[in-house]
């Protein structure tokens, strides 16, 4: 199996600990690591651009798209988790490869530390569990 990964490096003291997760658990999971193709992006909103480039161009079976949107003082959170959200579920619905929603959307920082190797482990490890499985589900619908 073949994954891209793409990064957002807004929060990225969060992200690049979801990153670090993802890929070493690919990597336990039989993936070698010259098989994993990582790009970084501004923030969360471009993983949808960057999920959408990568799985057109890139070669690759499954797309991993992590991020981390803290709320703020105003609603800039729910348009930037509303409108990752729906394109990265646009393009599961439309796209040929299964990219995986890796966003943390929490209200403080101690919730995304708490997730991102915390005490709730590190989420980045799940969001590799879900792309491996994944791709293995699209690979079996092509038999």
């Amino acid at each position: 199996m073949r994954f891209g990964i793409v990064v957002s490096e807004w929060n990225n003291h969060i992200t690049e600990k979801l990153l670090e997760g993802a890929v070493k658990t690919l990597c336990e999971n039989g993936v070698p690591e010259s098989n994993i193709t990582i790009h970084h992006v501004p923030g969360s909103y471009e993983l949808v651009y960057g999920c959408s480039q990568l799985a057109k161009h890139g070669f690759v079976d499954g797309i991993i798209a992590i991020g981390c949107v803290i709320r703020g003082d105003t609603p800039h959170f729910d348009y930037i988790c509303a409108g990752t959200t729906q394109g990265i579920a646009q393009l599961n619905a439309t796209g040929s490869k299964p990219i995986v929603y890796g966003v943390l959307t929490v209200n403080n920082t101690e919730q995304a530390e708490e997730r991102a190797g915390g005490k709730l482990g590190n989420k980045g490890s799940e969001f590799a569990i879900t792309a491996i499985k994944m791709v293995d589900y699209a690979w079996q619908l092509q038999k």
